[in-house]
């Protein structure tokens, strides 16, 4: 088996990406195997790709991969390029309604301001939606582009763009739900610091925790983080192990007895011995738990994700009788069963539905480790 490496990802926010973007990257030639852990937002790569040939692989959903040691640039939800373009899509929409109340519907400036908000809010939609439908793969863009180019056709501008809006406005929510959850993880992260100070030739040197080596010493002092597990060899102190044992009370350490990352060093000074490099720490192995446990999918998801591989070409069939049996059999209003058609489609997007419980489980295992309680996962 090749090298072993990994990544964090930003802008994994659906399903059917991750699967995509796991199919793209496992075609390239300089990988032999990966796993992708979507809760997570994780990649492991068995093999030798560049950073680009990832960012390439992941173009299609604007995926941005990291080394899992490098820190993530966080974007606050306002400065986010998608998010801004769904808040100018709404006020065309808005604009277009004025232009519509003042001018009537088949106006040129309301018109005009509801392809702008369809155009706007809605390109990266169209542009998956179109290539999935020559490729007859049939998701929530699918559904959704038919939708918007149907209303278009029949001439329901504003419909066309308000779909359009509450879309993106979905996708923004859902993107921000599933940051939320993963935030609860990477916190975990911070509980041990990142530099360690270390007793060299009567010297203490601060250096990175990656630096350090199996029999340092490392010493710390009263109010400070344990940067690495090890073995005190001098000194005497209470150490608070809340955030790794769920321990509430402090618990007196002498020489001799272990201490863990991300423990806090409560009134002594303390000598330790390092004995497992920050890889391999107590904290790192609880991270590890808790993200693999994220991967096991209880029940109730298990249920959800084979009911939606059915359901949304199950819909597009619905959508379909409903448009083409009332006009054929009973000489209704094509127009009308058009359109009756049309909202089938929107109102039955299962985006929803199949983000709703992984974003509960993986807060739900998240939250709970912050609090000192490991859950071996979502499956019973």
């Amino acid at each position: 088996m090749a090298e072993k490496q990994i990544y964090r990802l930003q802008g994994l926010s659906c399903t059917n990406c991750a699967a995509k973007f796991e199919k793209n990257v496992r075609d390239l030639d300089t990988v032999e195997d990966v796993e992708l852990n979507f809760a997570a937002a994780k990649l492991t790569v068995h093999g030798h790709p560049s950073l680009e040939q990832l960012e390439k692989a992941g173009a299609f959903d604007h995926i941005q991969v990291y080394p899992e040691k490098q820190p993530q640039k966080t974007i606050p939800f306002y400065r986010k390029k998608d998010n801004q373009l769904t808040a100018v899509s709404l006020l065309f929409v808005v604009i277009g309604y004025v232009f519509l109340f003042q001018f009537g519907d088949h106006h040129g400036l309301t018109l005009a301001s509801f392809a702008s908000a369809i155009v706007i809010g809605g390109f990266d939609l169209m542009k998956t939606g179109v290539q999935n439908l020559f490729r007859f793969r049939f998701d929530m863009k699918t559904l959704m582009t038919i939708a918007v180019i149907g209303a278009v056709l029949i001439g329901e501008w504003a419909e066309a763009a308000v779909v359009v809006f509450l879309f993106a406005l979905s996708e923004a929510l859902e993107n921000a739900s599933m940051a939320k959850a993963r935030d609860s993880i990477h916190s975990l992260m911070e509980v041990a610091p990142n530099r360690a100070t270390i007793k060299k030739d009567n010297q203490f040197v601060e250096m990175d925790v990656d630096e350090v080596n199996i029999g340092d010493i490392m010493v710390v002092k009263p109010g400070e983080k344990m940067a690495m597990d090890g073995e005190v060899v001098d000194g005497h102190s209470s150490v608070n192990e809340a955030a790794i044992t769920g321990e509430s009370q402090a618990v007196e350490k002498t020489e001799g007895q272990e201490v863990f990352a991300g423990s806090l060093n409560e009134d002594g000074a303390l000598m330790v011995r390092v004995t497992k490099t920050s890889d391999d720490s107590t904290i790192a192995r609880i991270i590890h738990l808790v993200e693999e446990a994220q991967t096991q999918k209880a029940p109730a998801q298990q249920l959800i994700d084979r009911f939606a591989k059915y359901y949304t070409p199950a819909i597009l069939i619905i959508a379909l009788v409903v448009i083409f049996v009332p006009p054929v059999l009973f000489q209704a209003s094509w127009q009308e069963w058009i359109y009756n058609g049309l909202a089938v489609l929107v109102v039955g997007c299962p985006c929803a539905l199949v983000i709703s419980t992984p974003v509960a489980i993986v807060t739900a295992i998240g939250n709970a480790a912050r609090n000192g309680v490991l859950i071996k996962g979502g499956a019973i």
